[in-house]
């Protein structure tokens, strides 16, 4: 697996629901954030990939969901890369708080054309990713 990549995160009243819990399809969008600060620290940026005619879409995820975030919390969002083929990335990101991973999912992306279809990540791309 490759060195993760680290995002921070507060969780603010919009992403609770009505217990005080962050809802879970909020963990969504911080898995998001953190797939897209991965790809920045890579030099990867969307506006530029779709420009070459490239994107990426999530194809599958599991997440696991082990203990509740909650208004103001500090969370770190990891993302790595376990494994990879010239089409698809599967990563491992993780939601800790205070160092306790408390959710974590398999992420699969698969590079996709933007006039549609699977695509292979040109070498150079595919070379940022490797461990």
């Amino acid at each position: 697996m490759s060195d993760p990549s680290h995002f921070t995160v507060r969780v603010y009243y919009e992403d609770t629901d009505f217990s005080g819990n962050v809802y879970h399809a909020a963990y969504l969008h911080f898995f998001e954030r953190a797939r897209t600060e991965f790809l920045r620290e890579r030099g990867v940026h969307h506006s530029e990939l779709v420009k070459d005619g490239i994107a990426f879409a999530v194809r599958s995820m599991t997440i696991d969901f082990k203990a509740a975030a909650h208004i103001d919390d500090l969370l770190e969002v990891s993302t790595q890369v376990a494994s990879m083929t010239p089409a698809r990335l599967n990563l491992v990101q993780s939601i800790a708080r205070d160092g306790v991973e408390i959710t974590r999912a398999e992420v699969q992306v698969v590079a996709i054309k933007t006039s549609g279809g699977v695509a292979r990540m040109p070498r150079d791309l595919a070379e940022l990713f490797k461990p």
